[in-house]
C-alpha cells in the first residue's frame, strides 16, 4: 500500500549552510515526503549558500535580531505556515528561543481554524536541542521553554545527554536521538595517498580554553619526533604559542587558520591521528564533536577526552582518555605512534562507524523515519 504524502516544513538557521542542504535533498529523495524548508538570508555575518536545491522547496523568509541565539525570530513565519500547511513542523531550534516559541504559537492558532481532510493525519511539531546542560532559564526563556515542551509532540536531540536533561524536565513525548547533521562521505573521504612519514597530531577548531588546546602542546614534549598541527581561530590563539615558545615545541607546531568545510578533507589528510581534548566547565560541554566524525570518514585514528558526547561519538572507533588528565592523552599518542597497526586498524574502524551511523543519508532517513513514526503514532 502506497504512504500518504506527508508535507513537511522545517525552519533552520542552520541551513543557510550550503553543504548542510544536502540533508534536504536526502530526505526529499523519499516519495512520501513533500519538503519545504525556511531560512533567513544569513546567520550572523554568514550569507545563505544556496548549494543543494534538487527535489525540495528552499524559501528565504526575512528575520530579526539576526546573530542573537536567544531572541531571534521570523516575522512573516505564520504567512508562511499558511501557505504551506505542514502536517508535520520541523523547528530546528533550541526549545528556550523566541524563534522556537512563536513558531510554535503561530501553527496552533492557525491550526485552530484548519479543516482537516478525510484521512489526513493530525499535524505534528517538533524542535531540535543539543542542550546536553541542565538549565534552568530566567523568565521569560523559562516561560516559552514550558510552553514548547508543553505543546510539542516530538524533539530530536544531538546526543544523549540532551534526552536526559528534557526527560528530567517533564517532556514524556518521544524524542529520538539523530545529530543534526552528518558527512558527505564521497567528499570525506581517506586519502588515496599514505600519510605523512612525520608522526602528525592534529587538532581542528575553535582555540577556546573548554577545548583544551593546551593539553596537546604540552603531550608534544613528551613525543619527540611528533608534529602538532591546530587549525583554527580562536582568542587563546595568542596564549597558545607563548606557551609551546615556553616549552621549546613552537618549531614543531604549525598553526593554521580555519578553512572552509570543503577543504577539510584535505587538513585530515595530512594528520596521522586526530585529537579533541575538550574539558568540561560549569556551562559547557562537548555537545557532538563533528570533527570526529570528518576524521573518521578520512581514515584518520582520533582520540578524544570524555567529555559529553565525545565517547558516544568514537565508540570503540578509537581512543578516550579522562578530561584534564594530560598524562593519559600523552600514553595514548604515544602508543599511536609506535603502532602503525593499531593506527591502521583505528582508521579502518572510524571509517566504518561513520558510515553505519553518521552519513548525510544516515541521518536523512532516521529523520523521516522518526515522522513516519510521529505521524502513524
Amino acid at each position: 500500500m502506497a504512504r500518504s504524502i506527508l508535507q513537511v516544513t522545517l525552519l533552520s538557521k542552520a541551513l543557510t549552510v550550503g553543504a548542510y542542504q544536502r540533508k534536504c535533498e536526502l530526505m526529499a529523495a523519499h516519495a512520501d515526503i513533500a519538503l519545504t524548508v525556511l531560512v533567513p538570508p544569513a546567520w550572523g555575518n554568514s550569507p545563505l549558500a544556496q548549494v543543494h536545491q534538487q527535489g525540495y522547496t528552499l524559501r528565504v523568509i526575512p528575520i530579526r535580531l539576526n546573530g542573537n541565539f536567544h531572541l531571534h525570530h521570523y516575522p512573516t513565519l505564520r504567512r508562511e505556515l499558511a501557505l504551506s500547511k505542514p502536517d508535520i513542523l520541523h523547528i530546528d531550534e533550541e526549545p528556550y528561543n523566541f524563534a522556537t516559541f512563536l513558531a510554535f504559537r503561530s501553527f496552533h492558532a492557525l491550526q485552530r481554524n484548519r479543516k482537516l481532510a478525510a484521512g489526513q493525519p493530525e499535524p505534528k511539531t517538533l524542535f531540535f536541542s543539543w542542550q546536553n546542560l541542565a538549565r534552568r532559564y530566567p523568565p521569560p526563556f523559562r516561560w516559552m521553554e514550558r510552553y514548547v515542551l508543553e505543546q510539542a509532540d516530538a524533539a530530536i536531540v544531538g546526543n544523549t545527554e540532551a534526552q536526559q536533561v528534557w526527560r528530567a524536565k517533564g517532556f514524556s513525548k518521544p524524542i529520538q536521538v539523530i545529530p543534526q547533521f552528518g558527512v558527505d562521505e564521497m567528499v570525506f573521504a581517506p586519502a588515496d595517498a599514505p600519510r605523512p612519514n612525520a608522526f602528525v597530531i592534529g587538532y581542528a577548531g575553535r582555540l577556546v580554553g573548554e577545548k583544551r588546546v593546551d593539553l596537546l602542546i604540552e603531550a608534544l614534549t613528551t613525543l619527540p619526533d611528533a608534529q602538532l598541527l591546530i587549525v583554527g581561530d580562536g582568542p587563546q590563539a595568542p596564549a597558545l604559542r607563548a606557551q609551546a615558545q615556553r616549552l621549546g615545541v613552537l618549531g614543531r607546531i604549525e598553526f593554521r587558520p580555519q578553512v572552509p568545510s570543503t577543504h577539510m578533507p584535505a587538513i585530515y589528510h595530512a594528520m596521522n591521528v586526530l585529537v579533541l581534548p575538550s574539558e568540561t566547565r560549569p556551562n559547557w560541554k562537548e555537545q557532538f564533536g563533528r570533527v570526529l566524525i570528518e576524521g573518521m570518514a578520512c581514515g584518520v585514528p582520533v582520540v578524544g577526552s570524555n567529555s559529553g558526547e565525545i565517547p558516544q561519538v568514537i565508540g570503540a572507533a578509537g581512543l578516550v582518555f579522562g578530561e584534564r588528565d594530560g598524562a593519559a592523552l600523552s600514553a595514548a599518542l604515544l602508543q599511536l605512534q609506535q603502532s602503525p597497526d593499531q593506527c591502521h586498524d583505528l582508521a579502518q574502524r572510524g571509517r566504518a562507524r561513520v558510515l553505519q551511523h553518521f552519513t548525510m543519508q544516515r541521518i536523512a532517513d532516521a529523520t523521516v523515519e522518526f515522522y513516519r513514526q510521529l505521524v502513524a503514532a
